[in-house]
């Protein structure tokens, strides 16, 4: 059995998991999903990371972290502050060595990536409207459900601290991308990873939270992990 431990992204909690979560456990497997400390501007990305080491306490057997968007920042952390036998991501921002999550869009042109694809899909690529932009692929009820649990999460504190780790851990990373972001455009995001990880993506055919939309296409590729 490995245990799991699901870090949510931006503005978010740990009940974006629910669904994975269940069909891990279906499966067999053990899942943290941590409802990371939000509302204090003053917490920092080391808090972050200290509230899922805490979470995942002294559970024994095969650690799989994994951090949905914002939550990539994070999950590298919990690797350099415990034993991981791998790291996914999911939809990920991922960082690199001294660089903050407000300077990560500019460094990785995201703006610009976002206006050519927005000029291909019509302005569906970047709406302001959450349920085109996050939740276009998500049952209503669901995404109604997720907009009315929304937090303040990141704080200032942690968007504009410096990733503390001077190189990615060395632990066994799969990227999961989600070929139907509108957050995050496919072609830009595959270029992110080449450049960051190395690796090609494992890709799902949904929007950016896949895990209300699609979750046991992301609970087959966790589940994969496990036995790695």
């Amino acid at each position: 059995m490995s245990t799991f431990a699901l870090i949510h992204g931006a503005g978010d909690v740990g009940w974006y998991w629910h669904l994975v979560e269940a069909e891990l456990r279906a499966r067999g497997h053990g899942v943290v999903a941590v409802d990371l400390p939000g509302g204090d501007d003053a917490l920092t990305l080391d808090d972050y990371a200290d509230a899922v080491v805490e979470a995942v306490g002294d559970r024994r057997g095969r650690l799989v972290v994994v951090g949905q968007s914002f939550g990539a920042f994070t999950a590298p952390l919990v690797a350099a502050r415990r034993p991981v036998d791998a790291l996914v991501l999911v939809a990920g921002m991922v960082p690199r060595p001294g660089e903050s999550p407000d300077d990560w869009w500019s460094d990785t042109g995201y703006a610009d990536a976002v206006r050519r694809q927005a000029a291909r899909d019509g302005g569906l690529t970047g709406s302001s409207d959450p349920y085109v932009a996050y939740y276009h692929d998500v049952p209503r009820a669901l995404a109604e459900e997720a907009l009315r649990r929304e937090r303040p999460h990141p704080s200032t504190a942690a968007s504009a601290q410096p990733w503390p780790l001077d190189a990615w851990p060395a632990v066994p990373t799969t990227f999961v991308l989600c070929t139907q972001d509108r957050l995050f455009p496919p072609e830009f995001l595959r270029g992110v990873v080449r450049k960051r990880l190395g690796p090609a993506p494992r890709e799902i055919a949904a929007g950016h939270c896949v895990a209300l939309s699609r979750p046991r296409e992301p609970a087959d590729i966790l589940t994969g992990e496990a036995h790695d």
